[in-house]
């Protein structure tokens, strides 16, 4: 095993990372910016250093500094976290090339399954159902001719795309080609490539992930669902596992499905398979997440399985800790994601001085947080103050300890508003509770005018 690992990246994620190393026995090191000098993951690691200012571009992107940064420490292996550089394949070879390890797959494997185009084309090896769509990358009178035999609506991806970033969806033919030429235009400038290509849209779909491990022993195990169809502008709002409603045998099949994928790739670490389902219990494959997954605490929950440490033990060289039949969820973990951003003004970040923060507790309540009473919440990075997690036996159960949880936790600030009463009022909603909600919930419930707000025509 390392002896000490450097965490190249912020918030709540390098505090998660710091804790886990000091669980196993390893220093940690924090590498961060100017903005992030006080904060709860550079307190409580073995060292800290500086690798630029606040602005993201000239800190948590300048692989240069943080590779600079691990020699000089002494740390043998880098942990990316998510964000950031976590799927870059250039810092990934950059690591490797100075020496150090990158905590992740390999930087041919990052590039290939981040071509979403690369990585249909391997699932559709490994026999995984992908969604009809077109054969690779392409222009717009050739979409347009795709749209039409798959049909209505479509959505257009970069190839290059992720976070939810980089695709548009298409009702019909009129105006297809501006908005598909904006998504391209959009690509180009989000991720450097222009290329896009289209699938179809399934309106009322769940989106359900699968969490995969695999090591270099040949050890490749799938760690079951998450359901992750709360969304808001394909950004994840609450997951939950494992994912409620759907058929033992239509989740055993996604699951085997995965870790086959997983290992035609061959795949090492820790990776998020994605995939959106049909109300008829059919599932198609969207993409794969090569590094950790924000969402990760609920699928430890259930499993009792720590997976930032079965990260690190793969990179050390070491096999996983845990066979296919060693996995034995059990019970129900809900996570909300409370954001510094004001849902009654569509969502827009409310950052600010936080004077009050008392987080959740008591039985099976998680809080993945780093900040305190006093800190600024920076508006340079993303909106994520604290992930709240519980564990119940039954999704009954999980339910309304969520619901006790977010009436508890309270943080506020003058200028500083959270998405925690949305949250409650997600987690209430009638579909929410049946598990007959899709990905266009939120979208379609929270925007609907209220009675005591009619809805006005727009303008002709």
């Amino acid at each position: 095993m390392f002896r000490k690992v450097m965490v190249a990246n912020r918030g709540e994620i390098a505090l998660r990372v710091v804790r886990a190393c000091r669980d196993a026995g390893i220093a940690s090191v924090v590498a961060h910016s100017g903005r992030d000098r006080d904060t709860e993951a550079v307190r409580l690691a073995d060292e800290s250093v500086q690798i630029g200012p606040s602005t993201p571009a000239k800190s948590y992107l300048n692989a240069a500094a943080i590779i600079q940064a691990a020699l000089q420490t002494g740390a043998e292996a880098v942990h990316p976290g998510y964000g950031f550089l976590s799927e870059n394949p250039d810092f990934a070879d950059a690591c490797e090339r100075a020496g150090v390890v990158f905590v992740g797959p390999s930087a041919a494997t990052i590039e290939r399954l981040g071509s979403k185009v690369e990585a249909r084309a391997l699932m559709s090896e490994a026999e995984v159902p992908l969604l009809p769509g077109s054969p690779g990358t392409v222009g717009p009178s050739a979409a347009l001719e795709v749209a039409e035999r798959i049909g209505f609506p479509v959505i257009v991806k970069a190839s290059a795309g992720g976070g939810g970033l980089g695709m548009r969806v298409i009702d019909g033919p009129g105006g297809f080609e501006d908005a598909f030429r904006a998504t391209r235009a959009t690509a180009g400038t989000l991720f450097g490539d222009p290329r896009v290509y289209v699938e179809k849209y399934l309106e009322t779909a769940r989106h359900v992930e699968i969490q995969v491990l695999c090591d270099g022993h040949g050890g490749a195990v799938h760690l079951g669902t998450r359901d992750c169809s709360l969304q808001r502008r394909h950004q994840k709002l609450v997951e939950e596992a494992p994912a409620p409603g759907l058929p033992t045998a239509v989740l055993d099949e996604m699951g085997e499905a995965a870790r086959r994928g997983a290992v035609l790739a061959g795949y090492r670490g820790a990776c998020t398979f994605e995939f959106v389902v049909h109300p008829d219990g059919s599932y198609y494959f969207l993409e794969v997440n090569c590094r950790i997954q924000v969402e990760h605490p609920v699928t430890e929950l259930i499993t009792g399985i720590d997976i930032v440490q079965e990260q690190l033990r793969v990179a050390a060289g070491e096999p996983l800790s845990v066979t296919q039949e060693d996995v034995d969820p059990r019970g129900v973990a809900i996570e909300c994601r409370i954001n510094a951003e004001d849902p009654d003004r569509d969502f827009a970040p409310a950052p600010g001085r936080i004077e009050e923060f008392v987080p959740a507790a008591g039985p099976f309540v998680r809080v993945d947080s780093y900040v305190r009473p006093g800190y600024q919440v920076p508006a340079e990075y993303d909106s994520l103050l604290a992930k709240l997690v519980v564990w119940a036996p039954d999704r009954d159960g999980a339910c309304a300890r969520m619901e006790r949880a977010l009436s508890e936790f309270r943080l506020s600030g003058p200028n500083v508003r959270t998405t925690r009463e949305f949250l409650a009022a997600v987690i209430d909603h009638p579909d929410f509770r049946d598990a007959t909600h899709s990905t266009s919930l939120v979208e379609s419930w929270w925007c609907e005018p209220t009675p005591d707000e009619p809805e006005v025509p727009a303008p002709e």
